[in-house]
């Protein structure tokens, strides 16, 4: 079975914040659509209350990690009840590249899987209660810099 590239993608403000609630605490709509655009047709894993804040969840397989076991009728979604249960339905599918979308908890537990982390970082400090874990500057080195308006575009390897 050929290796799978995992990527944690978010945006997050020069303070840490992903998120205030069930929302975002700015608006950058260029930097959804480019986020969206990247994982369109791909499959995404992502936390079971960040999934149902979506009207239109991101993502053409979506792999919800949820403590609680559940079932849902659309194909394109799977329950895993641990990041192991989520990894291997991915490897299952034959998935090349896994996405991981967040919230703050799925962030923190898919880290150590990742391979990259393309990090959206939003000019300015807001108020909210979701986080990116820190990174451990020695396991991670940043390759790119794109700057756009409202934010720069990061990404990160992890170092061999």
């Amino acid at each position: 079975m050929p290796p799978m590239d995992v990527i944690a993608v978010a945006a997050v403000s020069e303070n840490g914040i992903i998120g205030d609630g069930d929302t975002l605490p700015w608006s950058l709509p260029a930097e959804v659509e480019r986020y969206r655009e990247r994982v369109a047709g791909h499959t995404v894993v992502i936390g079971r209350k960040t999934f149902e804040m979506y009207d239109d969840p991101p993502g053409a397989h979506r792999i919800v990690l949820s403590r609680s076991e559940r079932s849902d009728d659309d194909p394109s979604v799977t329950y895993a009840g641990s990041v192991k249960a989520a990894l291997d339905a991915a490897r299952e599918r034959g998935v090349e590249t896994l996405y991981v979308l967040g919230g703050s908890g799925v962030y923190e537990a898919f880290l150590p899987h990742c391979d990259r982390i393309l990090l959206s970082r939003v000019h300015g400090t807001f108020e909210g209660d979701a986080r990116f874990p820190d990174i451990e500057r020695s396991e991670w080195k940043l390759v790119e810099e794109t700057a756009f308006e409202g934010y720069t575009l990061e990404e990160w390897v992890r170092e061999s």
